[in-house]
């Protein structure tokens, strides 16, 4: 699908690095850029006990004037958050005047809990979401980020890692195909990149043929769903010799000289957390490649 629409999501403590890098993808395709700045995750507030529903009396001087210390602190924090955020959103909203782009920009005062939701009301009406390498590294908002964007969209992921050259235009791209259903969306979702593509490499570790799953000619027959868009593609049937499937793919993609990764991103809601930590340790341990996921 086209791009016409893409969100780019940042820490009010980030570096601007990453919606730089969502800006130079939107003016490379013509696209609107949405980005959202959100205050670094807090932990949800324990409400006090219900007991009666009468709240307790501080049973000591020292206890109430604790209660009221902790009290001020929290509301210290929540404006220096607060500032830090529109602070931000000014120098954002400068830098992206001068790149002439169509744009919009967001804050978001958040805790833990709220993040997917806040992420995920705004990816659901963008075509693409982007993730740095500053929200890639960030371990308490880069996974709830992808969660909300990811998971509860259906809409694909552009994962940008550190030194990776990012572009919506690749010449060359690595597609991991295993005939599963998330393979088959990010497929779909890439399309147009797959099609732009002087070359498209289809690659299968350890296929076997079945009636079912790979077919007969596994590859085969997501080459000739391609090919009917306009894709120039080649079916790489890889051995994996006992190396895991993520070692197999990172290394072919350097023997083909591949700009970009496209493969599906599996597992439950249970396991999130197993899924950004294998996206993070993906971007650190192989090649810097942008990484396109769907769902």
């Amino acid at each position: 699908m086209a791009f016409k629409s893409v969100l780019s999501v940042t820490g009010a403590d980030h570096s601007d690095q990453d919606v730089k890098t969502a800006a130079g993808l939107c003016a490379e395709v013509g696209a609107y850029l949405s980005v959202l700045i959100m205050s670094p995750p807090r932990l949800v507030m324990s409400p006090p006990p219900l007991g009666d529903g009468i709240p307790e009396w501080p049973r000591n001087r020292a206890h109430a004037i604790a209660a009221l210390e902790k009290r001020y602190r929290q509301i210290e924090r929540f404006s220096q958050d607060t500032a830090s955020l529109e602070k931000t959103s000014r120098e954002i909203q400068k830098q992206l005047r001068a790149m002439r782009l169509c744009y919009d920009v967001d804050t978001h005062y958040c805790d833990q809990a709220s993040v997917g939701d806040a992420v995920r009301q705004r990816a659901l009406c963008n075509d693409l979401t982007i993730v740095g390498p500053a929200l890639l590294n960030d371990i308490n908002l880069g996974s709830l980020v992808i969660n909300g964007s990811l998971f509860d969209t259906g809409r694909p992921v552009l994962v940008v890692p550190e030194g990776a050259e990012a572009t919506l235009s690749p010449r060359r791209v690595l597609v991991g195909w295993d005939s599963r259903v998330e393979a088959s969306r990010s497929v779909r979702e890439a399309l147009d990149l797959l099609a732009g593509a002087e070359e498209v490499r289809v690659a299968l570790v350890d296929p076997e043929a079945t009636c079912t799953g790979n077919g007969a000619e596994p590859g085969a027959d997501i080459a000739a769903y391609l090919t009917r868009h306009g894709a120039r593609v080649l079916v790489d049937r890889l051995a994996s010799a006992g190396k895991p499937v993520a070692t197999v793919l990172a290394q072919h993609a350097i023997d083909t000289s591949a700009n970009m990764i496209v493969m599906g991103a599996y597992g439950s809601r249970r396991l999130r957390e197993r899924l950004f930590g294998g996206v993070r340790r993906w971007i650190v341990l192989k090649p810097p490649l942008p990484l396109f996921l769907a769902r």
